[in-house]
C-alpha cells in the first residue's frame, strides 16, 4: 500500500491558550491516521481485537514544523517505512495546503493473544 491519506478538520477544544493546536492533539491526529490506514488496508481493528490480536506503540518522535489553527484541514499521510518481525515503523506527515506541519515516526509492535509480541501476519505485510 502506497501512503493512505486521513483527512481532520482543527476543532477548537483542540487549541492551546495561544490559538493553535496543541502539541500533543497532534498525537491524537496520528493515532486516529494509523487506525483508517489499517481499515482501508482491510485490517479493521474490531476484526484485530476479536482475534486477540493488538498493537502496542513503543516509541513516537514528533518534529513540529508550522502550527495549525481553528478550521483548518489537515491531511494526514501514513506510510510503512519498515516492517520487522513483530514491529513497524511508521512515517506520518501532518499537511495542510502541502505544507508541512508535522513528521512523525511511530514504531508499533504487535501483540498476540497471549499478550506477548507476535510476528505481524504475513496478510499484514503484503498490504502494508
Amino acid at each position: 500500500m502506497s501512503a493512505h491519506e486521513t483527512e481532520v478538520t482543527v476543532r477548537s477544544y483542540e487549541l492551546d491558550s495561544f490559538g493553535h493546536v496543541n502539541h500533543a492533539v497532534f498525537l491524537n491526529y496520528f493515532e486516529f491516521a494509523r487506525f483508517q490506514t489499517l481499515e482501508a488496508a482491510g485490517f479493521p481493528p474490531k476484526a484485530l481485537l476479536a482475534e486477540g490480536m493488538g498493537i502496542h506503540v513503543v516509541r513516537v518522535e514528533v518534529d513540529y514544523k508550522r502550527e495549525a489553527r481553528l478550521g483548518q484541514t489537515l491531511t494526514i499521510h501514513t506510510t510503512a517505512e519498515q516492517i520487522r518481525n513483530s514491529s513497524m515503523t511508521l512515517a506520518q506527515e501532518a499537511r495542510s495546503d502541502e505544507l508541512l506541519l508535522a513528521r512523525a515516526r511511530v514504531v508499533v509492535v504487535w501483540i498476540g493473544p497471549d499478550g506477548r509480541p507476535t510476528r505481524i501476519p504475513d496478510d499484514v505485510r503484503a498490504a502494508l
